[in-house]
């Protein structure tokens, strides 16, 4: 048996987020707002902690500064119980930060560093560990400067071959990100992007044909997130559907999409079949959406599974 359920490698960061922003005051004045907060966020750090509040066994693997935020990320990874053995830190590196200014709509405009997520490199020393899972994520290829050069391929590569399930998440704006990204793809089992980042990359609008694209690249599946509109599947064997998004009072919607990756982890190791288990990841995702902060909002399984069924959709 693999060591871990989920193994979540990439893009953390150490958000602070306010709520409602409004406007950004004039000079050096002051706009009081209702409620600041902390969080460990990114496509490796929100699936992390959401997996790990809903019962995987995850490992994180990722980069931190020798700073205040390092620390805090760490300790906060392992007060929700993730193994924290693949986060590197060393001197010099930046924790990986931002500033979340978010609106009354959920809307989240931020101010970023980009820090050690550029940094981090998983060697050959550590591969054997870090692909022990059942689902092995990688989230914010594109940003990992270090590893996008062709050892997140590696590593993807290992894990295939290894027999985990692998998931891949991106951070991309323009056709210039896809080189990196199609280095991972004929390693990617499910390839979930925001529809957003997926056309971006592709120049296409049309959800299947955005698929086929990607299909063309190597990937099995495609699982793009819609925002407020749900979910869209399409799989190499012809399969599609779309699921409708949860009819939820949005607070933010920093980390929907990566918390979409970790309930779909759930899904998989689970057993859920397939449309079920895009309906547990939207339905982490729409929780995540009724807290302020990254995961805010996820409190257990049940407590999604019980979501799931009982709340209504759009």
């Amino acid at each position: 048996m693999p060591r871990y359920d989920y193994t979540s490698m990439g893009f953390y960061t150490y958000d602070c987020l306010g709520w409602p922003f409004t406007e950004v005051p004039p000079g050096g004045g002051t706009v009081f707002i209702d409620e600041l907060t902390l969080a460990v966020s990114g496509a490796g750090g929100t699936a992390a902690i959401a997996a790990s509040k809903m019962g995987l066994k995850t490992l994180a693997v990722a980069g931190v500064g020798e700073d205040l935020m390092g620390d805090w990320v760490l300790q906060r990874l392992s007060h929700f119980g993730v193994d924290t053995w693949g986060v590197q830190k060393k001197p010099g590196w930046k924790t990986s930060s931002s500033i979340v200014t978010t609106r009354a709509d959920g809307s989240r405009p931020a101010l970023h560093m980009i820090g050690a997520t550029k940094d981090f490199y998983v060697d050959a020393t550590m591969i054997s560990r870090v692909i022990d899972a059942k689902v092995f994520h990688v989230g914010g290829v594109g940003l990992m400067d270090a590893m996008d050069q062709g050892q997140n391929a590696a590593v993807m590569k290992a894990a295939k071959a290894g027999g985990a399930t692998t998931t891949v998440d991106v951070f991309a704006g323009s056709p210039k990100d896809l080189p990196a990204i199609a280095r991972v793809l004929p390693y990617t089992d499910y390839f979930m992007p925001s529809i957003e980042e997926a056309q971006a990359l592709c120049g296409l609008t049309d959800y299947g044909d955005t698929a086929k694209f990607f299909f063309d690249m190597g990937v099995k599946a495609c699982v793009l997130t819609l925002g407020g509109d749900g979910a869209y599947y399409h799989d190499r064997d012809g399969v599609s559907f779309r699921v409708p998004a949860f009819d939820i009072k949005v607070k933010c919607t920093c980390g929907c999409g990566d918390a979409f990756n970790a309930g779909f982890a759930v899904g998989l190791v689970r057993g859920f079949d397939v449309e079920t288990t895009v309906r547990f990841a939207q339905a982490t995702s729409a929780l995540n959406a009724t807290g302020l902060g990254s995961q805010a909002g996820v409190e257990s399984f049940d407590h999604t599974l019980n979501f799931m069924k009982t709340c209504p959709t759009r």
